[in-house]
């Protein structure tokens, strides 16, 4: 493992080129594949993982008996499938990007894509802000699909060498309910969009500088009113402007980590960054580690800040060298095709990336009991004081957050019940933790229109 520390060094790009030829069969396996019944760990996972996923159904494939378990049988690489018609699969898409950030379509049409692409449980990713998550989980609500809120924050590694700092990203995945300090992680955000703000118009000078006459308001509108323009954004201008003939192209030529019109914005740094998310209840993810220069001591620090995990698989299948450091780090193994709707080859489809039954069934498992803690918390502070602030912050992702003044006294419980109904096991609900909280709230009232009325919990 010692020589993944720098993509330039032979064993590494042996592990690559191995890779690449285990890809070539994998596709050979993907076109028919051998089906087999599933073990007893994968059935004891995709009971788990579906019962988590259609939590507030009435009715879903696995019901709560094992019957119909037997006509889903998984394919050579752990994923599962139906034998029913359609060949439906539990599909989680854990990186995605929309017009809140760099994406080029709306959180709705996102959703709507998902959901023609087979997807159930979407994790929306935009850089550096959580924006679109009310809409996401809206346009959800119409076709049945869970929405993880998330964000991909981005950072910078610094060690004492200064020649190897570089970018890193870190994808974060809450609860229904979000972060339980959501005010100290957006101040952070809004420092990173304000940061990209400076970095664009770095580069757009730079550009200008080698003979590019290139626009601050062409990007600015591609990039859209309030989004912070980022690398993707100056890309577009640039061929919109006929500079360069592709994205590809702008990236390999100017805008590449370290290229003559790159610049860095003011992004936090990674260990913070990590820290941050586990200290509001949020799970942290290694995005594309791949892209890194010196993968290994970065994942060793982040290690050491309470990282989560790591991405490990792609659209063109898990990457050995990558799957084998989160092995040695103890790092769950993720993955999402970071899709954002520009069309073309080099880009993969939104759901495109298979990740096993038994990599969804512990990715919950350590996410479910930091996302109960996490929703506990925010609950606790709305019992302790039962205020439309506190109210807004159960609801921060709903419509339902903006009702103040006309809410009915049971509108607190009722975003309660649905918060916990959609999120949570009757098993997880029924601690002593949660019934304290609505023991507080049998006895609690709420200001409405000036007026103390109790809050109805039964």
């Amino acid at each position: 493992m010692v020589g993944l520390g720098d993509n330039n060094n032979p064993s590494f790009q042996s592990n690559i080129s191995s890779k690449a030829k285990d890809k070539k069969k994998n596709k050979k396996k993907k076109r028919g594949g051998s089906k087999r019944k599933m073990t007893a760990e994968q059935t004891s996972a995709f009971k788990s993982v579906t019962e988590w996923v259609y939590l507030d159904r009435h009715h879903h494939p696995n019901s709560s008996s094992t019957a119909g378990l037997s006509s889903w049988v998984v394919d050579d690489f752990g994923v599962q499938k139906s034998l029913g018609r359609g060949m439906e699969k539990m599909v989680f898409e854990l990186h995605s990007h929309s017009k809140h950030s760099d994406g080029f379509l709306s959180p709705s049409k996102l959703v709507e894509r998902a959901h023609g692409n087979g997807v159930k449980v979407l994790a929306l990713t935009d850089h550096d802000t959580m924006s679109g998550i009310t809409e996401a989980v809206e346009a959800a609500r119409r076709f049945g699909i869970k929405i993880i809120p998330g964000v991909e924050i981005s950072t910078i590694f610094s060690p004492r060498n200064p020649e190897m700092e570089e970018p890193v990203h870190i994808l974060a995945y809450y609860s229904s309910c979000g972060p339980t300090r959501y005010e100290e992680l957006d101040k952070l955000l809004a420092n990173i969009r304000e940061g990209r703000y400076i970095r664009a118009k770095d580069m757009v000078l730079k550009l200008n500088k080698l003979k590019l006459p290139l626009k601050w308001e062409h990007v600015t509108k591609i990039a859209g009113k309030g989004v912070a323009p980022g690398r993707l954004h100056v890309a577009r201008a640039m061929v919109e402007a006929g500079y360069v003939e592709n994205l590809k192209q702008a990236f390999a030529r100017y805008l590449y980590d370290g290229g003559p019109a790159y610049s860095t914005g003011s992004e936090p740094l990674a260990e913070e960054a990590v820290q941050l998310i586990c200290e509001t209840g949020g799970l942290a993810v290694l995005a594309h580690p791949w892209a890194l220069k010196n993968p290994i001591p970065i994942i060793r620090r982040l290690k050491d800040a309470g990282l989560h995990g790591m991405e490990v698989y792609r659209s063109d299948g898990r990457l050995a060298a990558y799957n084998d450091l989160a092995d040695t780090y103890n790092l769950l193994k993720l993955g999402g095709s970071d899709y954002h709707g520009r069309g073309g080859h080099g880009e993969s489809e939104l759901g495109s990336v298979n990740l096993p039954v038994v990599v969804l069934h512990d990715f919950l498992k350590v996410a479910r009991p930091i996302w109960c803690s996490a929703i506990k918390d925010i609950l606790e502070g709305y019992a302790k004081e039962p205020s439309d602030t506190n109210l807004a912050k159960i609801a921060r992702f709903t419509r339902m957050g903006s009702v103040k003044g006309s809410c009915p006294s049971s509108c607190g419980k009722d975003l309660i019940d649905r918060c916990l109904a959609s999120w949570l096991t009757a098993e997880e609900q029924q601690n002593d933790e949660f019934e304290a909280i609505r023991l507080k709230l049998s006895h609690a009232t709420i200001n409405l229109s000036g007026v103390q009325v109790p809050i109805v919990t039964k």
